[in-house]
């Protein structure tokens, strides 16, 4: 969100009216091409129905703005516990008496209507939650968060495929270097001035970062092969004790979604389709044991999150962090592939007009790229407005992911973003690429 988004009260309201209307479109767009049995269905214990999370997005939003902005009376209060993320893990959800399709998209409806109403009489300004906007941006956000979860159902579900989307732009023209340098120095981590930024994202702190050498595209399914092809998934030397415990128990031989196709190339399926897997695209749906594996096979390493960030953010030409790698700009469609707009990663070296300081491309969308770092908070961390959305979640046990995927929407994703989970987490749109330091050969 630019400055003049943040000082003029009719081209804020505007902006954040125009972000909860492209959520609800891809919220319907998600719920509308299944019928109720699929919505109702739970296609994973590793994910929630589908109505489940459109009832929580409806919830959630009359929590945060209704409730705690307004200070309207709850709607319907004997549902609260039912859609609290905390109070029932994803497994239990569909024995729940959750709200049938039609009751719950009756609800969310009627919330966004009240939404906007009380939009219109804000000020925007006065207290934490109105200032700029947050709550609304919040939920903006939080929605599309859920519609990435959604997409991920999808992705999950057998039968036949329900959404279409275009395909990605051609990688650009001309040969790329396989790594980009970033100098050594310190850079401005986080955010203090991002108005819809989360507590983990802040605050600001200088963190000094050596010298490396990093990827200058995520690593692509070719690449990603010839590991394959080499025995990674059957030499313990590449992994760490945990992840090869994990290997051997989960019998993991290759991404998810991939099979042989019976004359020794890979088929994968995505969205209810079975395709051979593109070699030049990043490769997508493998665990950070899987990428902690092939970095060590490479001989190189994954990056950690602040060299990440310095190298998606930190310009050297004005020595400042910038809010993305192309510079303060909101994210257009020639800068990165985000927001649904494809249903799958655009080819490495795609998107110029997005590519960073440093040289490196794809930082911001196509796949969510594992880190090296766990996740913690910053220097200074203070949870807000609820400790339940980071600060439950530090420690050893989440490893930090990077840059959105094409399944993220701009407004949930900027250079200071951070997303977590589990280390043997795959059936997110997670890639990666990989780092060296600058005096390591």
């Amino acid at each position: 969100m630019l400055n003049a988004d943040r000082t003029d009260p009719a081209v804020l309201r505007d902006r954040i009216a125009a972000e909860l209307q492209t959520a609800r479109e891809r919220t319907a767009a998600l719920t509308d091409c299944v019928d109720e049995q699929e919505l109702t269905a739970q296609h994973s214990p590793l994910m929630s129905p589908l109505v489940w999370d459109l009832a929580h997005i409806g919830n959630q939003e009359e929590l945060w703005l209704l409730r705690n902005v307004g200070g309207r009376d709850p709607m319907h209060p004997e549902i609260d516990p039912l859609y609290d993320a905390f109070e029932h893990p994803r497994a239990e959800r569909p024995s729940l008496p959750l709200l049938p399709p039609d009751q719950a998209r009756r609800y969310a409806h009627e919330v966004r209507g009240r939404v906007l109403d009380l939009l219109e009489a804000s000020p925007l300004e006065g207290a934490p939650l109105l200032d700029a906007g947050f709550a609304f941006g919040m939920i903006a956000q939080h929605e599309q968060q859920h519609d990435e979860t959604m997409l991920i159902t999808h992705q999950l579900r057998r039968g036949a495929a329900v959404l279409a989307a275009p395909p990605p732009p051609a990688a650009a023209g001309g040969l790329l270097p396989a790594e980009v340098l970033v100098p050594a120095g310190p850079f401005t981590m986080g955010t203090d001035t991002e108005p819809w930024a989360l507590d983990n994202e802040r605050p600001a702190h200088p963190v000094d970062v050596p010298a490396f050498w990093l990827d200058t595209t995520p690593v692509t399914n070719g690449a990603y092969q010839r590991f394959i092809a080499d025995g990674g998934y059957d030499d313990p030397r590449w992994w760490t004790p945990q992840g090869w415990e994990h290997r051997v128990q989960a019998g993991l031989t290759a991404p998810l979604y991939w099979e042989r196709d019976g004359a020794g190339g890979w088929l994968r399926r995505r969205f209810g389709a079975e395709e051979p897997v593109p070699a030049d695209e990043p490769v997508l749906h493998v665990s950070w044991y899987e990428a902690d594996a092939y970095a060590r096979w490479a001989g190189r390493r994954l990056p950690t999150e602040a060299e990440w960030e310095k190298a998606a953010r930190f310009d050297p030409a004005t020595g400042r962090s910038r809010r993305y790698p192309w510079g303060d700009g909101d994210p257009g469609p020639d800068h990165a592939n985000l927001g649904q707009r494809h249903l799958q990663p655009a080819p490495a070296g795609a998107y110029p007009a997005g590519e960073a300081p440093c040289g490196a491309r794809q930082l911001v969308g196509d796949v969510w790229e594992w880190t090296a770092s766990d996740f913690l908070p910053y220097p200074g961390f203070r949870a807000w407005p609820y400790k339940e959305y980071s600060e439950v979640f530090f420690g050893p046990e989440y490893k930090v992911l990077r840059g959105g995927s094409f399944a993220v929407a701009p407004v949930a994703c900027r250079g200071t973003f951070r997303n977590w989970d589990y280390p043997v987490r795959r059936q997110i749109f997670s890639g990666f690429r990989t780092a060296r330091d600058a005096g390591a050969a």
